[in-house]
Parts: structure tokens; C-alpha cells; sequence
């Protein structure tokens, strides 16, 4: 991998953050595309102090038509070996108020980043990819062969991008693709320098638990507390964001081998399911903060247990989630702590 060029779209975003830390560290260097709709060019700042240099940053909007020939002429100058793309709207409760609006960012960027490539004759893509594929799956661990069948616009978005590449590389050979089905990615770089930092109120359950702790929210809620499991809480698998980070590099890696095959998908997970209420212990274990919370209705949707089953990508990518429980909370308190604010401090 030493000396290969990367296109990380979204790559100032959360993931896409850390993703560039282990391209640098694994000598590898990046142009990130980003808007900046969801994220700041601090962290770009904050990936050099971690890393090193080797990111470069092309400030445009894939999805905006009057971005598309600035950005596949700095792709061809770049001369990519190819791409991690992140860059997309990302939350499920506002693709369902707003679903037009997640089809016209999504998938255009998407059309955007494919012509880039085949123009600058850079025919592989690690796409970012959601469980949220599989629907309302009700029998855990998930493989890969799970039905697929998403519930809101936002994951439909990520079906239909996969399916869009798997159809590109049945129809040309050159292309090799990778689509990485996330479960819940959380915690933040040890060193606490970058990590999530959503714009309003969270929508996911980590970066809510450490906004309460660190006081800027004053509680959170648990949506139901009647589901079969062992405490009644929502069961989820949650990753570390450095461990899913190490699983791009190991999909890119695999990619390149001339014996790789045209498309395929993996899961990257821990293999393990934790409760909303054992997040919360463990997180007010790291913090030693009180973290208040109260129990609301069950939200439609929304399912008893649901973890992946890692074992594809263990065996084929050579990549497995090291991090616990407790390394997720500690390293995403000290990003939290550090940067009450976020990036905007």
C-alpha cells in the first residue's frame, strides 16, 4: 500500500477522519472531497497533527452539477489508485421527512465520483455501505447472505448504490468494488484530537450518552424498555471507529491484488451485541459523569437485536475489531471532554 494515492470522499467527516489517519499511516496518501455540510476543516488539521502530512483537500460538492468538471479534472490530475467514498447524508429519521433530498445528494454523488474515476482510469471504489441493507432482520449474527430489504430512504439510498456498482463491475472487468455494510460505528482516535461531531441534536445513541455527560444535553431517552432481551433495551453492535477505519485500508489492500474479484460486500462489525443500558453503565464508568436518562415509547421501526457476523471479512480481508466496550467509551470521552463543542471550540 506504501505509495498509493487515494480519493476519501466525505474524508473530514467522522469516519472519514480516521479513515485518512490509517491511509497515512499506512503510507498512503489522499485527496479528500468534502462540502464541509456535515463536518469541519479542522479535523483536516487535527488528521496532520495525528498522522503526518500526505492529505490534500479539494473543497466541492459532488452532488452540486456546477462542481462536476472541477472535480473530475482534479481527480485526473491526482491520478488516483482509487477511492473510499463516504460523502452522503447520513441520518435515517430526516431521509424519512426528507427522502427526495437523500436521493439527490446520494446517489449523484455517487454518478459524480464513478466518472471522476473512469476518467482519470482509477477503477476501484470502497463504498460505505450500512446494515441498515438488511432491513428488519430479527435473527442475529447477520452475514452477508442476509436478505436485504431496507426501511427508510437513507438505507435504500446505500441498496441502490450497491447494486449500482455491482452492475458496473458485471459490466466492465476493470472495476473492483468493495461495499463495507457498517453496524454502529462509536468512540474517537485515542490521542482525542478528532472524532463524531454532529451538527443539532444527535441522532445517534453514543454521541447523545456523551453529549449528556459532558452537559450539553440534560438527559437522554431510552426508546423501550419491553423488547425480549436481557435487560429489554435495544441490542446493537456497536464498532470502534479505529477498527472500522483499519477495515477500509484492509478492503482497499485486498482490492488491489490482481486476483481480486469484481464486487463484493462485507460486514464490519464486532460480532457482539450490547444493550442501550450497558452503554450507558459503561460510559458513565469511563466519564465518571451521571448520565440521567429516561424511558420513552419504542420508536416504529426500530428492532429488539440486531449484530453482524464478522467471520467474511476476518477471513478474507485479514481484518478483525480489537477494541472493547470500554475502549470506545474512554477514547470517545476524551474526545468529548477535550472538545466540549466539537470542532467549533
Amino acid at each position: 500500500m506504501t505509495g498509493k494515492r487515494f480519493i476519501v470522499t466525505g474524508g473530514a467527516g467522522y469516519i472519514g477522519s480516521h479513515v485518512c489517519v490509517e491511509l497515512v499511516k499506512a503510507g498512503c496518501q489522499a485527496l479528500v472531497i468534502d462540502n464541509f455540510a456535515n463536518s469541519s476543516p479542522k479535523a483536516l488539521d487535527r488528521i496532520a497533527e495525528i498522522a503526518g502530512e500526505g492529505v490534500t483537500l479539494l473543497k466541492a460538492d459532488l452532488a452540486d452539477p456546477a462542481d462536476e468538471a472541477r472535480i473530475i479534472d482534479a481527480v485526473k490530475a491526482y491520478k488516483p489508485d482509487g477511492a473510499v467514498h463516504l460523502a452522503g447524508l447520513k441520518a435515517v429519521g430526516e431521509s424519512v421527512v426528507e427522502p427526495v433530498r437523500y436521493y439527490s445528494v446520494n446517489l449523484p454523488a455517487t454518478f459524480t465520483l464513478i466518472r471522476a474515476l473512469e476518467a482519470a482510469n482509477a477503477r476501484l471504489i470502497v463504498f460505505s455501505s450500512s446494515a441498515t441493507v438488511y432491513g428488519d432482520l430479527n435473527q442475529s449474527p447477520v452475514d452477508e447472505k442476509g436478505a436485504t430489504g431496507a426501511t427508510n430512504p437513507y438505507g435504500r439510498t446505500k441498496f441502490f448504490i450497491e447494486e449500482m456498482l455491482n452492475d458496473l463491475a458485471r459490466a466492465d472487468a476493470r472495476w473492483k468494488i468493495c461495499n463495507l455494510r457498517y453496524f454502529n460505528p462509536v468512540g474517537a482516535h485515542p490521542s482525542g484530537k478528532i472524532g463524531e461531531d454532529p451538527n443539532g441534536v444527535p441522532n445517534n445513541l453514543f454521541p447523545f450518552i456523551a453529549q449528556v455527560a459532558v452537559g450539553r444535553l440534560p438527559k437522554l431517552k431510552v426508546f423501550g424498555n419491553d423488547y425480549p432481551t436481557r435487560d429489554g433495551t435495544g441490542i446493537r453492535d456497536y464498532i470502534h471507529v479505529v477498527d472500522l477505519a483499519a477495515g477500509h485500508v484492509a478492503a482497499l489492500n485486498y482490492l488491489t491484488r490482481e486476483e481480486a474479484p469484481g464486487a463484493v460486500v462485507y460486514n464490519l462489525g464486532a460480532g457482539r451485541g450490547i444493550s442501550v443500558l450497558e452503554a450507558i453503565a459503561a460510559f458513565k464508568r469511563a466519564s465518571n459523569r451521571d448520565i440521567p436518562f429516561e424511558i420513552a415509547p419504542r420508536r416504529e421501526g426500530d428492532i429488539a437485536e440486531i449484530y453482524a457476523s464478522p467471520d467474511k471479512a476476518n477471513r478474507d480481508l485479514g481484518w478483525k475489531a480489537t477494541k472493547t466496550l470500554e475502549d470506545m467509551c474512554a477514547d470517545h470521552w476524551r474526545w468529548q471532554s477535550g472538545n466540549p463543542n466539537g470542532y467549533r471550540d
